[in-house]
């Protein structure tokens, strides 16, 4: 078979301050920047995510991939419609191509939570251009982020999806392969499978999600029972919830043979994951949170990793706000564990150059990070003082750990300052915390510290969880709000309750 393959990634926060144009594409902060044609399928092939992995499957099978485009950008508020319609242009330009030479399939790396300036469903829109082109006939699959808010028009485009199982995403690459197997059984079929699609009546909490811990963990476990039971195929994307459009919620939906087969299947999971209940979860303000933390560390043999959750570039944060810093120093972490106490990552490049222009050893007076509108009003203020400059580095290293394992990073001018005992890495570029060698990058150790403060939801827990002692959930005061219920909703349907 001849597949096009292409992806299109963005998580989008429509309570965020900042956009995702064009350029956000092309920088390759912490995702890889844009690549089309042989050169995209060449810089990803070893990366972890699912158009890697499809790729591989597809080798395996002896098909033929005819590789597109792939456009990524860190979370923020909405894609631009500049930026939209180019990655659309390219996609169709090549669909087109491919098309007048015979093709047999295409196979989409999707997110499944972008919203555009122009369209709130941008991936839905993005599936019927493509499928307007292709015709009915084709098999159209996709693959989909565990936060994607799926529409009822993605259904209605696509042969087949599937889902991430994991958060942090340590599965992108299988995912990707899941996905060429669901081709492989639609082509096998003649038609389409079955879909069985059940929506949760309620947003369920970032941080209730993570599957290295319950109820998600055992929930995903309990999926493979009710596939195997089945003959299914089930996915479950608990939403992204800081999305204000109609379709923002958790849903789940099982692809089998037979409609009686997707419904059971999908019955029987739906009676797992919609108690409410289970998805409550402890978060705790940055004073509370540090206080905790540093009664911790006094006994603790590893370090205690505090999550500044509400600043997570990850879901639209800017990774610049100093809440949780503020109550560092306000609670002299610093001078109980000096140079033990570490903060990353703010986005500051103004500071981040002045601190390459000033040379290492040097001390530099700042304001450091930003006040930023958030649901409450302001974000805390800049925190002013004297940096002594530790280390400089030029923000480029390669992801070592479980998430997006062999992907490089290029962060700009970054440097490690340290205030009051306390170490806070600084870049030019904006990515969440989710791999120790970010923290390296500029000489900060994550083992030998007591505390870390990372912006971060849950994809640092895979790569820190293994040397952490406690792990706490901070609300700061910032643009991702813990509690989807402190968003000022305006377009949730009046069946979807802001809390579980």
């Amino acid at each position: 078979m001849r597949i096009l393959i292409a992806g299109f990634q963005h998580e989008t926060n429509t309570f965020a301050p900042s956009r995702a144009d064009w350029a956000a594409f092309n920088r390759g902060d912490s995702f890889p920047a844009y690549q089309r044609g042989a050169a995209m399928l060449q810089a990803l092939q070893d990366v972890n995510i699912p158009i890697a992995g499809f790729a591989r499957a597809a080798r395996a099978r002896n098909w033929r991939v005819i590789p597109s485009g792939w456009a990524g950008a860190s979370p923020s508020a909405h894609v631009t419609r500049d930026a939209f319609e180019r990655i659309s242009a390219d996609l169709l330009e090549d669909l087109r191509a491919a098309l007048a030479t015979g093709l047999d399939a295409v196979y989409l790396d999707l997110h499944g939570a972008a919203v555009a300036e122009h369209a709130d469903d941008a991936e839905g829109e993005l599936l019927a251009r493509v499928r307007k082109l292709m015709g009915p006939d084709l098999p159209l699959v996709a693959s989909l982020d565990l936060h994607g808010n799926i529409t009822a028009r993605m259904f209605e485009l696509s042969d087949a999806m599937v889902a991430y199982r994991t958060y942090p995403h340590i599965d992108m690459a299988d995912t990707g392969a899941r996905a060429a197997a669901l081709l492989e059984q639609r082509v096998a079929l003649g038609r389409r499978q079955a879909v069985a699609v059940r929506r949760l009546p309620y947003l369920i909490p970032l941080n209730a999600q993570s599957t290295w811990t319950e109820p998600a963990q055992g929930l995903y476990h309990r999926m493979g029972e009710i596939e195997t039971r089945y003959a299914a195929s089930l996915s479950f994307c608990m939403g992204f919830p800081a999305a204000d459009f109609a379709e923002c919620s958790p849903v789940l939906w099982a692809h089998a043979d037979t409609e009686a087969l997707a419904h059971a299947a999908a019955d029987a999971f739906f009676a797992e994951v919609s108690p409410p209940g289970q998805w409550r979860t402890e978060v705790l303000n940055a004073s509370d949170c540090t206080a905790r933390a540093l009664a911790l560390a006094s006994e603790a043999s590893a370090p205690v990793v505090i999550a500044d959750t509400e600043d997570n570039p990850g879901a639209g944060g800017d990774s610049n706000t100093t809440g949780l810093l503020h109550a560092f120093i306000a609670q002299g972490a610093g001078r109980a564990h000096p140079e033990k106490v570490a903060f990353g990552l703010l986005y500051d490049p103004d500071t981040a150059l002045a601190a390459h222009a000033a040379g290492t050893g040097a001390v530099i007076e700042r304001a450091i990070g930003r006040s930023v509108p958030i649901y409450s009003g302001m974000s805390p203020p800049p925190l002013a003082g004297r940096f002594r400059v530790r280390q400089l580095s030029d923000g480029r290293t390669t992801l070592a750990g479980p998430m997006m394992t062999g992907a490089p990073v290029n962060l700009g001018p970054s440097a490690c300052l340290e205030i009051d005992g306390v170490l806070i890495a600084v870049v030019s570029g904006k990515t969440q915390l989710l791999d120790r060698v970010l923290l390296g990058m500029v000489g900060i150790d994550a083992q030998a510290m007591r505390i870390i403060g990372v912006k971060s939801s849950n994809h640092f827990r895979a790569d820190f969880t293994p040397i952490a002692s406690h792990v706490l959930v901070c609300k700061s005061g910032a643009p991702m709000a813990a509690d989807p219920a402190d968003l000022a909703w305006q377009h949730l349907p009046p069946h979807t309750r802001t809390r579980p």
